[in-house]
């Protein structure tokens, strides 16, 4: 590795739905961080509110390596998961609320909140998804848009890979990732535009606010974008994952492809620029079949196997991998998806072999444990 790839550090962010007995958003996250306060491993700010009273959120700290994300977010669901009972509802770890009351679940009570839910309405309402959100550091924000341009091209696929919200108001949707469908509502989601430079990017962003649609940063919700709080790289595509083992092959897949990046971008290698509408449709049928078919494949912009797609990531980033000490178990994980199903075709497994119970025990399991779902 080069100086500037050493330590290349990351953190995640997981957010997850509460639900009641009866599998249904529970507002009640007020009561869950009150229960957090009592649980000896989790420091204060570790777990935060969401835009919705059904969620929760927790980040990692800044983490070296996969085994520290692996660690902090076992100990996150462990004991968010037992706080959420003490409050008397299940943490669940699911893209999408699977099912819907009558009852409009309320928003945090936030200044910022408030104004989205004057803003956007019933769209707001309908903000019951939960996704994982992996900061990948960089040098500086001009790097960081070189090499988002690089990983532009992949963010379908890793929508794929990420896949975990089948259901949504009691039906199967159809698609494999409701929640990124959810997300497309939104005037500014879906994979970034190309950028070569900080400036460019500046560029792009300042137009967007320049609208007026758009009230601040925040709400660029593409795939990918750089971080304003952070100096990182912020990867977003993915649903939250149903166990802490898929969601760290994701977290070590997207510093692979960060990375990745960098490393071109220093050697001038032109980037791949598919177009917007191109990276529209890949990612529509990304959210729409996960695995479970083809996918179009980046290089080339043409369907092929998911396997074989997953298998050209791999070799992508493996030098990367490679170097971080990650190879093996970044690609026993992405096989472990391929073989095992994500979580969406576990979801609709769940369900085939359980009903509603099965779902809950799978998405939002008693015991609670890292990888008590997997």
């Amino acid at each position: 590795m080069t100086p500037t790839d050493s330590p290349l550090t990351l953190g995640v962010e997981e957010e997850y739905l509460l639900l009641d007995e009866a599998g249904l958003p529970a507002p009640w996250a007020a009561r869950v961080q009150a229960a957090v306060r009592l649980e000896p491993v989790l420091d204060r700010g570790e777990v935060d509110n969401e835009l919705l009273q059904a969620q929760v959120e927790a980040a990692t700290p800044i983490c070296v390596d996969l085994a520290d994300v692996t660690a902090h977010l076992d100990r996150f669901r462990q004991s968010v998961a037992a706080a959420a009972e003490t409050a008397g509802c299940r943490l669940a770890a699911t893209g999408g609320a699977p099912l819907a009351s009558d009852e409009v679940v309320p928003v945090t009570q936030k200044a910022r909140y408030r104004e989205m839910r004057v803003d956007a309405a019933r769209l707001v309402d309908e903000q019951l998804i939960n996704g994982m959100h992996i900061h990948v550091a960089v040098p500086d924000r001009s790097a960081g848009a070189a090499a988002l341009a690089r990983v532009r091209p992949w963010l379908p696929v890793l929508v794929a890979m990420g896949v975990n919200s089948p259901f949504w108001e009691g039906r199967d949707t159809g698609f494999a990732g409701w929640r990124t469908v959810i997300f497309g509502r939104w005037p500014v989601s879906g994979s970034p535009p190309f950028t070569a430079d900080e400036k460019q990017y500046e560029q792009r962003v300042d137009a967007l606010l320049a609208t007026g649609v758009i009230p601040d940063r925040r709400q660029i919700y593409w795939h990918a974008r750089l971080s304003e709080t952070y100096p990182t790289l912020e990867v977003r595509a993915p649903d939250v994952q149903l166990d802490t083992a898929s969601t760290v092959t994701l977290a070590g897949i997207a510093r692979g492809l960060v990375m990745t990046g960098l490393r071109e971008a220093r050697a001038e290698t032109p980037p791949l620029d598919p177009a917007g509408s191109v990276l529209r449709a890949a990612g529509w049928h990304a959210a729409r079949h996960g695995l479970g078919g083809t996918l179009v494949h980046p290089p080339s912009g043409i369907p092929a196997p998911a396997a074989d797609v997953i298998g050209a990531l791999l070799d992508h980033i493996g030098p990367a991998l490679e170097d971080l000490g990650d190879l093996d178990r970044i690609t026993e994980g992405a096989h472990r998806l391929l073989d095992s199903g994500t979580g969406a075709a576990r979801q609709r497994k769940a369900l085939a072999e359980g009903g509603l119970n099965g779902l809950l025990a799978l998405v939002a399991p008693r015991e609670a444990s890292g990888d008590a779902a997997a």
